[in-house]
């Protein structure tokens, strides 16, 4: 009879098949790794199991990819953005949901500002002065806006695209006050650990947190409190010292919103600092602040990281780091 070490491979791969497994200890890396609590021959062990990285190599490998995508389902859609679930597993028979281990997001048609956001690009950091803000990056912003790309977010909030992901709306004392909110197109929309909301204002007054002042205090604690018990009550297994609260700058469109994520939630690129502002942070230095009720955030200095394709970085930052005039809008 062959000892076990005579085959120093034949034990360690048996092993995996006589795993049974007990219970679900963690799951992170935004679901693509899972920790188990099982038992090999009465003896308690942890198998994690991780999702291989995507095979890149070649343009005949993203093809066979590709391909191989099935049982698709669409989550939701509006103006050029549309998100789905789906299988890699090709011509596989098992049922839909035991079958959908891809999140798949399609932007069509998209533009070359999408072509640069997506593609794989050096970051800078980057210190905006209120001067530099109001010069140069205001009327960036306002450019931007007037170009129709915030088009998908005017669609939800006056109820012509996405009512039915809609998972609250607050009215408040009035207009100013009003807000919705929403899953996040990157959540799976079932994994609680990797929860992502959105809460988008009705009011347009506010692009960013630029436009933030001290008047504004009692309204963004209020808005605060009703984001965290709308989502504690859409999901009732977690409180609200388990959410957290953030607003980018830059954001990807200039009309303010909140992020709303389980704390558990790794923090990739847009959760680090120099993305990810934390709203009660926010709320804090605007108490802090001196000045009366129109001191704002559009007076202090804000330092933050751009990709190098940004027109942010080619039009405005790179031109000063050399001190060379901006491009004008």
């Amino acid at each position: 009879m062959a000892k076990a070490s005579d085959n120093p491979k034949a034990v360690p791969e048996a092993l995996i098949a006589k795993f049974q497994v007990d219970r679900l200890l963690k799951q992170d890396q935004q679901g693509r790794r899972i920790t188990l609590l099982g038992t090999i021959d009465g003896q308690q062990g942890i198998l994690t199991a991780e999702r291989a990285a995507f095979a890149t190599e070649s343009l005949g490998v993203l093809r066979a990819f590709h391909a191989a995508v099935t049982r698709i389902k669409n989550l939701g859609d509006n103006d050029i953005y549309r998100w789905y679930l789906a299988s890699s597993n090709g011509a596989s028979q098992a049922s839909d949901e035991a079958q959908h281990d891809l999140k798949l997001n399609l932007i069509w048609p998209c533009t070359e500002q999408h072509i640069k956001k997506y593609s794989d690009q050096q970051v800078r950091m980057v210190t905006e002065t209120p001067a530099i803000y109001k010069d140069h990056v205001r009327p960036f912003m306002q450019a931007k806006r007037e170009e129709g790309r915030l088009n998908w977010v005017f669609n939800i909030l006056e109820g012509r695209t996405e009512q039915e992901d809609v998972i609250m709306r607050d009215d408040g004392h009035g207009p100013e006050d009003a807000f919705l909110m929403l899953p996040d197109l990157n959540w799976d929309r079932k994994t609680m650990s990797s929860l992502h909301l959105l809460a988008l204002l009705h009011r347009r007054d506010i692009w960013s947190l630029r436009d933030l002042r001290k008047s504004h205090i009692p309204w963004l604690r209020y808005l605060r409190q009703r984001v965290l018990e709308a989502t504690v009550s859409m999901y009732p297994d977690l409180e609200q010292d388990q959410l957290k609260l953030y607003v980018h700058y830059q954001p990807t469109y200039y009309h303010f919103h909140i992020h709303v994520v389980n704390v558990m939630l790794e923090a990739g690129a847009t959760q680090a600092t120099g993305k990810a502002f934390g709203l009660e942070n926010l709320i804090s230095q605007l108490e802090t602040m001196s000045g009366g009720d129109d001191a704002s955030l559009a007076d202090v200095d804000l330092t933050y990281y751009l990709g190098e394709a940004s027109e942010l970085w080619t039009d405005i930052f790179a031109p000063l780091k050399q001190d060379a005039q901006p491009k004008t809008l």
